[in-house]
């Protein structure tokens, strides 16, 4: 019977160096819960602290009837329930905005990606597989993770004598797309928190606002003359506090989130290019 050589599904099939990082993502749930709390707590005990209004109500409460804020500031407090609800989302904002911050930042690495694949390219072509892996570990972010992963399975595919040429660079690739794989969630991971407090956030500033101007409109039927007009004009800046925390924490989450989706394409880009690097040099080297 004739010798058969391993198809590229056996290729496919080999031994890979990936491993999946285990890795919890607790904060999605306990952050956004942590600062609505934090906002309540901000809200009741900061911004409607006693000392801040003339008339502070002597109740207490969950929601103490203050009156006559001292400074723009406390006028906040009256804005109503809705507030800290938007203090809460700001907040969770600025977590998310951190924690992606330092999680990009480290999947970025050292260096230029750029410079990192053209040091890589040279020592490929100079056949110098070690020094390659070396400027991975140099680099240190999703880029040299990739790169890594697919140079040893590509330092393994050369004293391979089982496959071809073809089957080679396929499990090369086969590889690099694994370990991209594992990368790219990463990087995307907790961006849904920015994109959809974008959103939220102007639609309860909305809602807050609507609520203070039925109440400013209320108490101006329930009085006249001169107090009314003053009720009304207070009842309106109340409620436009609302308007303003939804605004500038939706304008927050926007820019930080098209930041932070920039990063990543451009590490991406930079994964794309070196599984190529890694096959066309496999395969112009090794035929």
């Amino acid at each position: 019977m004739a010798e058969t050589k391993p198809t590229a599904t056996a290729a496919a099939k080999s031994s890979t160096s990936v491993q999946p990082k285990k890795k919890g993502n607790s904060i999605s749930w306990i952050a956004p819960i942590l600062c609505i709390v934090a906002g309540y707590l901000i809200w009741r005990f900061i911004i409607g602290n006693p000392d801040n209004f003339t008339h502070p109500d002597p109740n207490g409460g969950f929601w103490p009837d203050h009156e006559g804020p001292k400074g723009g500031f406390q006028r906040m407090y009256q804005g109503g329930i809705i507030v800290p609800i938007l203090i809460g989302a700001l907040l969770t904002v600025l977590t998310f905005v951190i924690e992606r911050l330092l999680t990009i930042s480290k999947a970025a690495g050292a260096g230029s990606i750029a410079e990192f694949i053209r040091k890589v390219q040279y020592n490929l072509a100079n056949k110098n597989v070690d020094a390659a892996i070396s400027e991975c570990d140099k680099q240190k972010g999703s880029v040299g993770n990739v790169m890594k992963a697919g140079l040893r399975k590509y330092k393994e595919m050369i004293t391979n004598t089982d496959l071809d040429t073809e089957q080679k660079v396929l499990a090369i690739q086969k590889e690099v797309e694994e370990a991209t794989a594992l990368e790219l969630p990463m990087l995307e991971k907790n961006l849904v928190f920015l994109s959809t407090i974008a959103s939220v956030a102007t639609l309860f500033g909305l809602l807050g606002t609507v609520i203070g101007m039925i109440r400013a409109f209320s108490a101006l039927g329930d009085s006249g003359g001169g107090e009314a007009a003053q009720r009304l004009s207070q009842g309106i800046a109340e409620a436009l506090y609302n308007t303003a925390l939804g605004i500038g924490t939706s304008a927050i989450s926007i820019i930080m989130y098209n930041i932070f989706t920039t990063k990543i394409d451009g590490i991406t880009y930079g994964i794309d290019e070196s599984g190529f690097t890694l096959t066309q040099s496999f395969a112009s080297l090794y035929k």
